[in-house]
């Protein structure tokens, strides 16, 4: 019989007070002044404890408990005079809790939860408070994708693209806009600084002003020129690369095969080894590598 899966915490949420927790790391000053950490004091002060703490019981000390997950909500709730918190029992003592395999959320995908939320009639001062945001950031983070076109943004949606990196794509026309998301994603790298570089490379007649000279701080008209030609020439080596990736891959898969089974035939391996010892070593080394990537 399969045993059943182990619940991670008990049922039942308990309130606890607050000097019966003792933490595992401690918290430093300077911990307090991040923009994490005050925008988890301006949640808690606007809306509560949405997130329990988690707990596990103190061995040796009956109720008391140690932290395991949520030091920087205990430290709010430290700060604000609170002499309880909602906590989560954990039935192990284990500090690796589901929140370290939370990703955090892409700019993007924080602007759309501020206009899901503005849609649901939640006035955007409230989700400023919340967000510890001025309006004019939380209006900036509203229309973050004003001007850029959806298939642009339907490729950086995951990504971790800064405001920024985003203001340079919406310079240039949906076409480059696109094209400039497909570079950034093969080179996995969205820095306003490789988005200006990008810019820099982009003809003239894909910019969304044409007319008005394109200007990147550091570069003269002659840089941009020759960035523009090495750019043309990277992009289309890159779609050429980008058409034969796959057949490249599927002959190597068959050349590899075929070399494997050559090599496992103990009469041809004595022939090879006896006169073409170099070529037996180098069939060898590829059927090794391809093992090891196959196996990575």
């Amino acid at each position: 019989m399969v045993n059943g899966v182990k619940l991670a915490f008990q049922m039942e949420g308990v309130t606890l007070p607050m000097d019966r927790i003792l933490p595992l790391k401690r918290s430093d000053a300077a911990s307090s002044t991040t923009n994490r950490f005050k925008r988890i004091a301006a949640t808690i002060q606007e809306l509560g404890l949405v997130e329990p703490l988690i707990v596990y019981p103190q061995k040796g000390h009956r109720g008391h408990y140690l932290l395991l997950d949520g030091h920087a909500r205990f430290e709010v709730l430290k700060s604000r005079g609170d002499k309880e918190a909602f906590c989560l029992i954990a039935t192990d003592d284990e500090a690796f809790t589901y929140n370290h395999k939370v990703n955090q959320i892409s700019p993007i995908q924080e602007h759309f939860m501020i206009l899901k939320a503005i849609e649901h009639g939640v006035p955007e001062d409230r989700i400023a408070t919340v967000l510890n945001l001025d309006l004019t950031r939380l209006r900036t983070k509203r229309d973050l994708l004003k001007g850029i076109c959806p298939e642009a943004v339907a490729l950086l949606k995951d990504r971790k693209i800064s405001a920024p990196a985003l203001r340079e794509v919406k310079r240039v026309a949906p076409m480059r806009q696109i094209e400039m998301a497909e570079l950034m994603i093969a080179s996995s790298n969205y820095s306003a600084s490789y988005a200006k570089c990008l810019l820099a490379a982009t003809p003239q007649d894909q910019m969304i002003q044409p007319d008005k000279p394109k200007a990147v701080p550091g570069l003269s008209a002659e840089d941009m020129a020759r960035m523009e030609r090495e750019m043309e020439t990277l992009s289309r080596d890159f779609r050429l690369i980008e058409e034969s990736y796959g057949r490249s891959v599927l002959n190597l898969v068959i050349a590899v095969g075929y070399l494997r089974k050559l090599l496992n035939n103990a009469a041809v391996l004595r022939y090879l080894s006896k006169h073409f010892a170099e070529i037996l070593a180098e069939f060898q080394k590829i059927v090794e590598a391809a093992t090891l990537e196959g196996s990575a």
